[in-house]
C-alpha cells in the first residue's frame, strides 16, 4: 500500500491525520479532487477515533497541493533584499555558513536550534543529536514547551513519569466521572468526543472546568466557571471539601502515597468560602462538583493548557494531581489523572532530545549516566556534549542580542513563532535582529518569510515516520505520494548540513534507520522504545512505551503496580494558591484568555491556507459577555482594540452570554493586527518555563468601523 515510484497510489494508505495528539487513523487513496489528487478515506479500525474525522483531517491533503506550499530553496541575497529561489547546493552552503560564521565569531553557543511537536520522532531525535554533536550548542528547545511542559513537570513529580495520558482513551467512557479542566477537545480534538458522549451514555458524569461556556462544556453534567488564572484554588477548594466531609481514601494514601500531610494541611488552608470568593464558583458547585467526583469507585481528571498555560502551571497541575490521589484514583483501573496533549507529536517530541534539558529515552542532560549512555550510542565523548540550554521563550528573547551570551544564527524546524510565541512583537523583533535565520517549513509560515534562506521540506503524506500519540502509543505515519520535486525531508536537511560542517556520517535520511538508532539511545530511559520497531507498529498498530523490548508486550497502563517514583509511591505536591503574574488594575480591568477555534490549528500557517477551513473561521475575534459589550458601548462585530502592557490587537466584537463578564477571549491563529499573542505575557513558571498564554491584564476599547 506503499506509493510507487511515480507516486501513485493504487490502493489505499493506511496513515494518520497530520494534526493534534489524537492522530486519528485515515486512510488516502487517488482521488479525483485537489491536493496532490488523494483523497480521505475513513479508517473504522483505528481505536481512537474509529473512522471520524474533523473538518481539519478531513481537509488535509490540501496543504499537500504545490500551490499552497513551499516547492524551491528560497535565499536572501542582502539584508532586507527580496527571498529568491536557489538550488539545494546553494541553500546548504548558505545555511551551513551561516551556522558556522556566528560559532566560529561567538563560541558554539551563539548557535540556536528551536523545534516543532509536529516533528516526527526520527526527526526530534536527529535534531537534537544535530545541535548537540555538530554544533556542539546547548540553545535547542521547541514550541513544545508552550504545550504540556507544566503538565509533564508535574506529572514528573508526582509519580516519576510523564506521558500525557498513562491510560487507553478507551478506558474514559469506562470510569464513573471525569473532570475536565481547561480542556476544550469539542473544538481541537472532535472525535474525541465519542469516548465523553459514550461516558455519559454508560452513566458517567462529566464535569467542565473553564471560564467559557465552550462545546464542551455545553456537553456536561456540572460546567464550573472559574476566573481566569485561579483553577490552582479551585482545586484546594475541592481538595478541602473532600477532606472535612471524610471522602479521603486515607488506605490507599497510606500504602501509595508520600507528602500527605502537607498536602492535606494546604488544602484546609483554602476553605471552600475563600474558594468561592477567589474563583467565583458558588459554593453549591463546589460540593457537587466533589460529590460527583468522588461517588463512583472509579473517576479521572484531565487537564490541558487552561491550568497549564500558566505562571504556576506545574503548582496548578499538581493541586489536581492531589485532588486525584487524596482520592485514591492513579494506579488503578479506568481512574487517575491525564493530560491531554495538543501539538501532534507534543509527546514524543519531547522525548527524545529537542527539549533543552533532555536526552533521547526522557533523559535528564544532567545525568552522568544518562550522557555516558547516549554518547555512546551517538560515538562521541560525553564530556562534549553540551548542558542544559534556555527555554523556549528564553531563547526566543536571547535572539540577535549583542551580548556574550547573545544567540546570533538559529535553524528553525516545524514552528512559526512569530503568531505562536507570547509577547509576539518582541520575538519578532529579535527574530529580525539575528544575523542569520534559516527555516525549515512546508509553508511560507511568517516566520520563514523573515529567514535568510527557507528550506521547502516534506511533510506527513510524503514520507514516512513515527510519532507518538497523548496515549502513549507509538505510530507510523506511512507515505503515500511522492513530495513536490523541489522539496526535500529535514533528515535530509540535517544530512546536509551536517556533512557540510564535517560530519559526513551519523544523520541518515532513512526514517527507519534513524528510529533503530533511537531504540537504541532511548533503551533503559524513562520513555524506552528498545522494544519498538517500524515493522512492529505496522503490524499492531501502534506500540505503548515504554516497550524495553521486542517482546515486552508495550504499556497501555501504567503504575496499576507502583510509581516510577524510587520508592514507588506518588507524592502529594502540597502547594498554595497564588496570584497570576498580572491580575486586574484601574489600567488594565479585564483578563484576557486565549485558545483555539475548530477549523484552525495552532498558528494557523496551514489551516489558513484550506478554502474550506477559512470558510468556517475566517479571522481573529474578541469574544465578550454582553453585560460588558454594554457597558463598553460595543455591538456585535464592532472592531474592539484589546491591549495589555506589551501591545495591541485589534478585531471584531463576538457578543454572547457564554464567557464571564470579567473576561474577554481571542484565538491565536492568526497574524497581523489579530495577532492575539501580541498581547500575552511571557511571564514564566518557575519550573516548566511555561509562559503564562491562559491569563493577562487588559483593557478593550472600541476603534470605531465594523469588521
Amino acid at each position: 500500500m506503499n506509493a510507487d515510484a511515480t507516486g501513485t497510489v493504487s490502493s489505499i494508505t493506511d496513515t494518520h491525520c497530520p494534526y493534534c495528539a489524537l492522530q486519528c487513523g485515515m486512510g488516502l487513496r487517488r482521488g479525483p479532487g485537489a491536493g496532490g489528487g488523494l483523497e480521505v478515506v475513513p479508517r473504522e479500525t483505528f481505536p481512537v477515533n474509529r473512522g471520524a474525522l474533523c473538518g481539519k483531517g478531513q481537509n488535509a491533503p490540501a496543504v499537500l497541493d504545490p500551490a499552497a506550499r513551499l516547492t524551491a530553496p528560497l535565499v536572501r541575497d542582502t539584508r532586507g533584499g527580496p527571498l529568491r529561489p536557489a538550488s539545494w547546493p546553494e541553500a546548504l552552503d548558505r545555511v551551513a555558513a551561516g551556522l558556522a560564521a556566528a560559532r566560529d565569531r561567538h563560541g558554539p553557543d551563539a548557535v540556536g536550534v528551536f523545534g516543532g511537536g509536529g516533528l516526527t520522532n526520527e526527526k526530534a531525535y536527529a535534531l537534537g543529536k544535530f545541535a548537540r554533536v555538530v554544533l556542539r550548542t546547548s540553545q535547542i528547545d521547541y514550541n513544545g514547551r508552550f504545550c504540556m511542559s507544566s503538565a509533564a513537570a508535574a506529572g514528573t513529580r508526582a509519580f516519576g513519569l510523564d506521558r500525557g495520558l498513562p491510560f487507553p482513551l478507551a478506558d474514559i467512557p469506562r470510569t464513573g466521572c471525569l473532570i475536565l479542566v481547561g480542556a476544550n477537545p469539542a473544538e481541537t480534538m472532535p472525535p474525541f468526543v465519542r469516548h465523553l458522549t459514550e461516558l455519559r451514555a454508560n452513566g458517567g458524569t462529566l464535569i467542565v472546568v473553564d471560564p467559557r461556556r465552550t462545546r464542551t462544556a455545553e456537553l456536561a453534567d456540572l460546567h464550573l466557571a472559574p476566573r481566569p488564572g485561579t483553577d490552582l484554588a479551585l482545586a484546594l477548594g475541592l481538595l478541602h471539601l473532600v477532606v472535612a466531609e471524610g471522602r479521603a481514601d486515607e488506605a490507599y494514601i497510606a500504602q501509595r502515597t508520600s507528602g500527605w500531610p502537607a498536602a492535606r494541611a494546604a488544602a484546609m488552608a483554602h476553605w471552600p468560602e475563600l474558594a468561592e470568593r477567589v474563583t467565583g464558583v458558588p459554593l453549591p458547585a463546589l460540593r457537587e462538583a466533589v460529590r460527583l467526583f468522588c461517588a463512583p469507585e472509579a473517576a479521572m481528571v484531565l487537564t490541558a493548557r487552561g491550568p497549564e498555560q500558566q505562571s504556576k502551571g506545574t503548582d496548578t497541575v499538581g493541586a489536581w494531581i492531589d485532588l486525584c490521589l487524596a482520592t485514591g484514583r492513579p494506579g488503578r483501573p479506568y481512574s487517575g489523572y491525564g493530560c491531554l496533549t495538543g501539538q501532534g507529536n507534543g509527546q514524543g517530541g519531547r522525548e527524545h532530545g529537542q527539549k533543552a534539558d533532555q536526552l533521547p529515552g526522557y533523559r535528564s542532560l544532567t545525568d552522568p549516566a544518562a550522557r555516558a549512555h547516549v554518547a555512546a550510542v551517538w560515538g562521541v565523548d560525553p564530556a562534549d556534549l553540551p548542558g542544559p540550554g534556555r527555554s523556549a521563550y528564553e531563547l526566543l528573547d536571547a535572539l540577535g542580542r549583542d551580548t556574550p551570551d547573545g544567540v546570533r544564527a538559529l535553524l528553525l524546524m516545524g514552528s512559526n513563532p512569530v503568531v505562536s510565541a507570547p509577547r509576539a512583537a518582541h520575538v519578532e523583533a529579535r527574530i529580525r535582529a539575528l544575523d542569520f535565520l534559516a527555516v525549515c517549513d512546508v509553508v511560507a509560515s511568517e516566520t520563514a518569510l523573515l529567514a535568510d534562506v527557507v528550506l521547502p521540506v516534506t511533510q506527513w503524506a510524503e514520507e514516512t515516520g513515527t510519532l507518538t500519540s497523548l496515549e502513549g502509543r507509538v505510530l507510523l505515519r506511512r507515505k503515500a505520494v511522492d513530495p513536490p520535486p523541489g522539496c526535500r525531508s529535514d533528515l535530509a536537511v540535517l544530512n546536509g548540513l551536517a556533512a557540510r560542517l564535517g560530519h559526513t556520517t551519523g544523520f541518515p535520511v532513512d526514517a527507519a534507520e534513524v528510529f533503530e538508532e533511537l531504540r537504541r539511545a532511548s533503551a533503559g530511559g524513562r520513555a524506552d522504545y528498545a522494544g519498538i520497531s517500524h515493522a512492529r507498529i505496522a503490524a499492531e498498530d501502534g506500540v505503548f512505551w515504554p516497550c524495553p523490548s521486542p517482546q515486552h508486550p508495550g504499556t497501555p497502563r501504567l503504575f496499576l503496580d507502583r510509581f516510577a517514583t524510587p520508592d514507588g509511591r506518588a507524592r502529594f505536591a502540597g502547594v498554595e494558591h497564588r496570584p497570576s503574574a498580572e491580575e486586574p488594575c484601574a489600567e488594565y480591568p479585564l483578563l484576557l484568555t486565549t485558545g483555539r477555534v475548530l477549523a484552525q490549528y495552532q498558528s494557523g500557517a496551514q489551516t489558513r491556507r484550506v478554502p474550506e477551513l477559512n470558510a468556517a473561521s475566517p479571522g481573529p475575534f474578541v469574544q465578550l459577555h454582553p453585560r460588558l459589550a454594554a457597558r463598553l458601548g460595543v455591538s456585535e462585530g464592532n472592531r474592539l482594540a484589546v491591549e495589555s502592557r506589551r501591545g495591541r490587537a485589534v478585531a471584531p466584537a463576538r457578543i454572547g452570554a457564554g464567557i464571564r463578564e470579567d473576561t474577554v477571549f481571542m484565538p491565536f491563529h492568526w497574524p497581523g493586527a489579530g495577532r492575539a499573542n501580541t498581547v500575552t505575557n511571557p511571564a514564566l513558571d518557575p519550573t516548566s518555563r511555561m509562559p503564562e498564554f491562559k491569563v493577562c491584564a487588559v483593557r478593550v476599547t472600541r476603534v470605531g468601523g465594523e469588521d
